[in-house]
């Protein structure tokens, strides 16, 4: 379900309440891939409900270049939503998602074990209340720059 933090306040709110897990993690997601898919697919096991923090447009291109991204936001978000994974996407246009993370206040924030746990923004809050912050394993061979890098060779 793609929601605006507003949105996301009201149900975050019940899921407490109901003392259930959140996973938090962040990314442009720009051409889903195997390496995502297993990468989200185990952050899911960690808790009962998985949001994924979703750079927008305007923040992938601040990230990545003027030529990018190569799907935008709404399409981004619409594939990130029918992965049985991913239970809530919430954009976000600034540089980080630190801000989101203060506000979602999950019990787990994790990225992909490209990242050291020291890295990962907004870690020092997380732990700071409790939470728990990992860095999931590392699928070789998949990532989006290398896929973009193989087809401009072909």
């Amino acid at each position: 379900m793609i929601l605006t933090l507003k949105e996301f306040q009201k149900i975050r709110q019940d899921i407490k309440e109901k003392n259930l897990e959140l996973v938090f993690t962040n990314g442009c997601f720009e051409i889903l891939h195997r390496g995502h898919i297993a990468y989200l697919n185990e952050a899911k096991t960690l808790g009962d409900f998985l949001i994924v923090g979703l750079n927008s447009d305007r923040s992938v291109k601040k990230l990545k270049g003027s030529n990018r991204p190569y799907n935008n936001e709404n399409d981004r978000a619409f594939v990130l939503d029918n992965l049985k994974s991913v239970d809530y996407i919430i954009l976000f246009s600034e540089d980080t998602p630190y801000d989101l993370i203060k506000n979602v206040k999950p019990d787990y924030l994790v990225k992909g074990g490209d990242w050291k746990e020291e890295e990962i923004v907004g870690s020092e809050i997380v732990k700071e209340y409790g939470g728990k912050v990992i860095s999931l394993k590392y699928i070789d061979n998949y990532s989006t720059t290398s896929l973009i890098n193989k087809i401009k060779e072909t």
